[in-house]
C-alpha cells in the first residue's frame, strides 16, 4: 500500500493533538502509579479471592529442601523446568498462589479471553508435546490446558505446592541456601530460586472515592465470578452491567457482555487502538504435513527476520538521525490514522466513534486486535461513557458517578489491569549481607541480562526489567529459560554450588541497557500507561533492553561462553 502524501505540517498538527491528550491525562488524578492500589485488605480483600480454587485442604508446614524452587507456575516456570528436566534435574518445586499451573492463563478466565499472538508462535513446546493449536489465535481454555499438559509431561505436579504465596526469600550465608517462607508457615530450602511470578500478575484497582459504598455486586476481571454471571453469561439477561476500563481485557470482554447483558455501560478513560484480528481454524492438511522440529524452525526464521541485513543497516546509516526519527514518527501517525478511519467506518454514532479514537503514538499503550469490540457500540443496549481522560473518580451505592450523573448498575466489573512489578510479588527478597533487593534497586535497577543481580547468588529473575521486550513474550521467556537451565547445569557439572554475577559484568549490562534505551523522549511523550509507568519519570536503566531480540539472544550465549569471567563460582561449603 502506497504511503499517504501529506505535508509535514499535517504530522506536526497530529503530534500536537497527541501532546494535548497526554497533558489532559497528566492533569487528572494522583501522579503515576499512586492512582492505583493492589493492597487488597479489609473491604477490598474480596477482589483478591481465588474463585477457581476448590476448598483448600489444610496441611502441615513444609520444611524440606529441593534443588530448584520456582516462585510462580506460569510459562516462565514451565519452560525453564522443561529444560532442567532435559538436563537431568529431578528435585524441582513450583510454589504457586493459585490452585494450578498456568499463571496469567489460570487467573484470566474471563469470557472471550484469547491471545493476540499467533498460536503457532505463542504456545511453546509444541514440538515436544506433539501438538498443533486448534486456531490461528488460541483461546484462553486451550492455553490453560496446554500449560497443564506441560506440567504433566515434565512431572512438575509431584513436588508442586499450590494455594500458597511466597512471602519471604532470604539467602542463608551459613548454609549457602535460600530459605523460602510462605503464608502457610512453610520454611522451604532451595539451592536455586527462580522468580517466575511475572511482571503483570498482581491485580490492581483504581483508587476511587466511595468504591466500597457500592451496594451491588463487583469483581476484578482476573477473578471472574461465573457463579454470578453464569457460565455463558446467561444470568445477565436482566442485569445492568458496568465495566470500568477499556484496555486489553475489556476489549475482549465487552463484546461478550454486549451480547448478554440487559444494559452495558463501558466507562472509558483512554481508548485502546483496535486493529483487525485475522483468525481462522488451523488447516488439518497443513498440520498433518508438519515435520518434527517445525516450531523450532519457525522460531529461527522469526529471529532471522528481525535481524536487519548489512545493506539495510548501511542504508539507515546514510540517513541523519533527525530524518530517521521523522520518518518513523510519520509512519506511526499514518498507522494510527488508519485506526481512526476504521473506527469511523464501523461505529455508527459519530460522537461515540470520535470518543473511541486513540490520540497517541502506536505502542504508547498495548495495542489490541479484535473484530467485535467496535461493532458492540452499535448495539442499542451498549453505551460508552467517555470520561475524556479523567476516569471515574466517584462511586456511590447505586453505581459510578460522572459529570453529575449516577449510572445505576447491578454489577460493576473492574477491568483495571495489574500492578507492574520489578521483582517479587507479595515477596521480600533478601540477599547477601541482609540486603533487600528493592533497596538495591532504589538507586536504579542493576542486573545482568535482566536475570542475574550481584549479591543474590543462585537467584534468577524472569520476565523482568533490563531484559528484551517482546510482544510474543514466550519467545523471550524461552530464551531466558534455556539460559537459566544451562547456567544451573554448568554449576552442577563443574562441581560448584553457587554462581553470582560479578560487579563488572553487571555494570557492563547496565551500560548496555542505558546505551540502547534510545535517543528520543518517546516514553515521556506517550499518554500514561503501564508501558511508561503511568507517566512517572524513569531512570534510563529502569526499563527494557532495546538493542533487539536477536542481539539479546546472542548476548545470552556470549555470557555463558565466559562463565568464569562473568560469575563468581563457589564450591559447596
Amino acid at each position: 500500500m502506497p504511503r499517504p502524501d501529506h505535508p509535514q505540517s499535517y504530522y506536526d498538527d497530529i503530534k500536537d493533538k497527541f501532546k494535548q491528550a497526554r497533558d489532559v491525562r497528566l492533569d487528572y488524578r494522583p501522579p503515576g502509579t499512586d492512582q492505583f492500589t493492589s493492597e487488597f485488605s479489609g473491604e477490598l480483600a474480596k477482589y483478591a479471592v481465588d474463585p477457581y480454587a476448590k476448598e483448600v485442604e489444610q496441611r502441615d508446614p513444609i520444611t524440606d529442601q529441593v534443588e530448584v524452587l520456582f516462585i510462580g507456575g506460569g510459562f516462565s516456570a514451565l519452560l525453564t523446568s522443561a529444560r532442567l528436566r532435559e538436563h537431568g534435574f529431578e528435585s524441582i518445586r513450583i510454589v504457586e498462589r493459585g490452585s494450578d499451573v498456568g499463571g496469567t492463563w489460570y487467573w484470566n478466565r474471563y469470557p472471550g479471553a484469547a491471545c493476540d499472538v499467533v498460536s503457532y508462535d505463542y504456545l511453546p513446546l509444541l514440538d515436544e508435546l506433539d501438538y498443533v493449536p486448534v486456531d490461528h489465535y488460541s483461546r484462553g481454555p486451550e492455553i490453560f490446558g496446554h500449560c497443564q499438559k506441560i506440567a504433566k509431561k515434565y512431572n512438575l505436579y509431584e513436588l508442586a505446592v499450590f494455594n500458597t504465596t511466597v512471602t519471604e526469600t532470604v539467602w542463608s550465608e551459613d548454609e549457602q541456601l535460600w530459605h523460602v517462607k510462605t503464608d502457610r508457615g512453610d520454611v522451604m530450602r532451595a539451592q536455586f530460586v527462580i522468580c517466575a511470578n511475572g511482571t503483570l500478575a498482581k491485580p490492581k484497582l483504581s483508587t476511587i472515592q466511595g468504591m466500597t459504598s457500592f451496594a451491588g455486586h463487583s469483581f476484578h476481571t482476573s477473578r471472574w465470578d461465573y457463579d454470578y454471571t453464569g457460565v455463558d453469561l446467561e444470568n445477565l439477561k436482566d442485569k445492568v452491567v458496568g465495566i470500568i476500563g477499556t484496555g486489553a481485557s475489556a476489549v475482549q470482554i465487552v463484546p461478550e457482555l454486549a451480547k448478554n447483558a440487559k444494559q452495558l455501560y463501558v466507562f472509558q478513560r483512554t481508548p485502546s487502538s483496535i486493529d483487525v484480528r485475522d483468525d481462522w481454524p488451523t488447516d488439518p492438511n497443513w498440520a498433518r504435513k508438519l515435520e518434527p522440529g517445525w516450531q523450532a524452525t519457525r522460531r529461527a526464521k522469526v529471529l532471522a527476520v528481525v535481524e536487519n541485513s548489512l545493506e539495510k543497516r548501511a542504508a539507515k546509516g546514510a540517513t541523519s538521525p533527525e530524518e530517521k526519527l521523522r520518518k518513523q514518527e510519520n509512519a506511526n501517525i499514518d498507522y494510527m490514522m488508519r485506526i481512526h478511519r476504521r473506527i469511523d467506518k464501523i461505529v455508527d454514532d459519530k460522537q461515540t466513534a470520535d470518543a473511541l479514537k486513540p490520540w497517541y503514538m502506536f505502542m504508547c499503550k498495548r495495542p489490541c486486535f479484535h473484530n467485535d469490540y467496535l461493532p458492540a457500540f452499535n448495539r442499542p443496549n451498549v453505551e460508552l461513557v467517555d470520561t475524556k481522560g479523567e476516569g471515574i473518580t466517584e462511586i456511590g451505592p447505586k453505581g459510578p458517578v460522572f459529570d453529575g450523573k449516577t449510572y445505576d448498575v447491578d454489577v460493576l466489573i473492574y477491568a483495571t489491569g495489574f500492578e507492574v512489578q520489578q521483582t517479587g510479588i507479595y515477596n521480600t527478597i533478601v540477599g547477601e549481607g541482609g540486603v533487600n533487593l528493592q533497596d538495591k534497586y532504589a538507586e536504579g535497577i542493576r542486573t545482568l541480562l535482566g536475570i542475574h543481580t550481584a549479591g543474590f547468588p543462585n537467584l534468577f529473575i524472569m520476565g523482568g526489567y533490563q531484559a528484551s521486550f517482546q510482544f510474543n513474550l514466550t519467545d523471550m521467556l524461552q530464551t531466558q529459560g534455556d539460559h537459566i537451565a544451562a547456567c544451573i547445569d554448568h554449576v552442577r557439572r563443574n562441581g560448584y554450588h553457587s554462581l553470582d554475577v560479578t560487579n563488572e559484568a553487571e555494570e557492563w549490562w547496565v551500560q548496555e541497557v542505558i546505551n540502547h534505551r534510545g535517543k528520543t523522549t518517546r516514553s515521556e511523550e506517550c499518554t500514561p500507561g503501564y508501558y511508561n509507568m503511568e507517566g512517572d519519570s524513569q531512570r534510563r536503566q529502569d526499563g527494557n533492553y532495546n538493542g533487539g531480540f536477536r542481539q539479546y539472544f546472542q548476548h545470552q550465549g556470549e555470557v555463558r561462553e565466559k562463565m568464569e569471567e562473568n560469575f563468581n563460582l563457589k564450591a559447596k561449603p
